[in-house]
């Protein structure tokens, strides 16, 4: 088998990195992804390193395992084609804002018309019931709505963005598992669904987890912020020659910490002989743990740390972990040939699963280098795509190529 998702068939019409991620993982467990583009192309086509224009490396690593279908819905005749995939779907994903939807007359209502049993899912900036409902979102806009940016205040003085696109990412894991269980809801009914996984809100419930804190009872029993989580000194210890993450965060690692490094009268200290005592005193108990750990290299630390039990990794760089020992022994980085993009390095789809593995099968698609075999799939003979194709409705991969320069050769 292919992956726990074999026979499930999924349309997405997203761009940029949400959408496409949370699609690629339901690719990668083995469902036919059809990607939906302009005739632009998704954006992330000219982010980044390429061999050619359009296959930019933020699009490879968003959009395997899928086909490539170009559709231009400002043409008579590209919604009636969207309309025929949709026919036999499973699922569909947008990541459009919902006004733009009922524009182009395919909202859940207009799907559901054609396909009861759709799970149509909609993930955006902000749920459409509230006053946010009409604007768009990028990534760092919902780090600085979410209170995400300003976390970073307390430690470094002013608010900032997580170089990385946090929101985006965690949204598309959010509409992975919301997919997942619309699809279980409707193995047992045979009722579709519509799907709503507002950015703002999933990055809200993923902040407040730990940082309600305080504000956690009402009246508030104190002020918002997981303590452990805001000190200034809360950061990889420098040794002699390097950097080292130790995490001495049970009682009993902090009993074992104190023991392998020579300071046994740490443990009767009052201010962390609990682990609420050290979260209360976080900033002591960070700078008391630097200065142990600036005594020694980094290679001393792991050897006296290697079977503490003591939660410790080196510090890696982002060029490091193509080179890391344990990535390369499971298997994690792979390695293939792309038909026109040469030789590329891919992260594995990280769970594991004994019976349904899942698995890299084609690499990202040219822009609308299906476009003909999916909408035969879809039903659609050969003179209707001809026309399709000559009216400017959709766009083959040669055409792609020709009216925008993108998608190699």
């Amino acid at each position: 088998m292919s992956g726990p998702l074999q026979g499930i068939k999924v349309v997405e019409m997203t761009s940029v990195v949400l959408g496409p991620w949370a699609c690629q993982m339901l690719a990668d467990m083995g469902a036919d992804v059809i990607k939906i583009e302009q005739p632009r192309g998704d954006s992330n086509r000219s982010l980044g390193a390429a061999n050619n224009p359009g296959m930019a490396a933020l699009y490879l690593t968003c959009n395997r395992n899928k086909r490539s279908i170009v559709l231009d819905l400002r043409v008579p005749g590209a919604r009636e084609a969207l309309l025929a995939l949709i026919k036999d779907a499973d699922v569909f994903v947008h990541n459009n804002r919902p006004q733009v939807m009922t524009k182009l007359g395919l909202d859940y209502a207009d799907l559901r018309k054609v396909n009861p049993r759709i799970i149509y899912c909609g993930a955006y900036g902000y749920s459409k019931k509230g006053p946010y409902g009409r604007l768009g979102a990028l990534d760092d806009s919902i780090q600085a709505a979410s209170g995400i940016a300003m976390l970073n205040d307390a430690v470094l003085g002013e608010p900032r963005y997580l170089p990385t696109v946090v929101a985006d990412k965690t949204t598309a894991i959010t509409v992975v598992y919301g997919v997942l269980a619309a699809l279980f809801h409707r193995e047992r009914t045979g009722e579709g669904q519509e799907l709503e996984v507002p950015m703002f809100e999933t990055m809200v419930n993923w902040v407040m987890a730990e940082h309600l804190w305080g504000m956690t009872f009402e009246p508030p029993k104190g002020k918002p912020g997981y303590t452990r989580l805001m000190s200034k000194d809360r950061k990889p210890y420098k040794t002699k020659d390097g950097y080292i993450a130790v995490l001495p965060y049970l009682d009993a690692h902090w009993v074992k910490f104190c023991g392998v490094t020579g300071h046994p009268e740490l443990v009767d200290d009052e201010r962390f002989k609990t682990l609420a005592d050290r979260v209360r005193n976080i900033d002591a108990t960070n700078q008391t743990t630097a200065k142990i750990m600036a005594t020694r290299t980094t290679a001393e630390w792991l050897e006296v740390l290697a079977n503490s039990g003591i939660p410790h990794i080196v510090v890696n760089t982002l060029e490091g972990l193509a080179e890391d020992p344990h990535l390369n022994a499971t298997g994690f980085w792979k390695l293939y040939d792309h038909p026109t993009e040469g030789r590329l390095r891919m992260p594995s789809f990280p769970i594991n699963f004994s019976a349904t593995p899942a698995a890299i099968r084609t690499p990202a698609p040219r822009l609308g280098e299906h476009t003909e075999e999916v909408l035969r799939e879809a039903g659609l003979d050969h003179a209707t795509i001809d026309a399709l194709e000559k009216s400017g409705a959709a766009l083959n991969a040669e055409q792609a190529r020709k009216s925008v320069g993108v998608g190699g050769d």
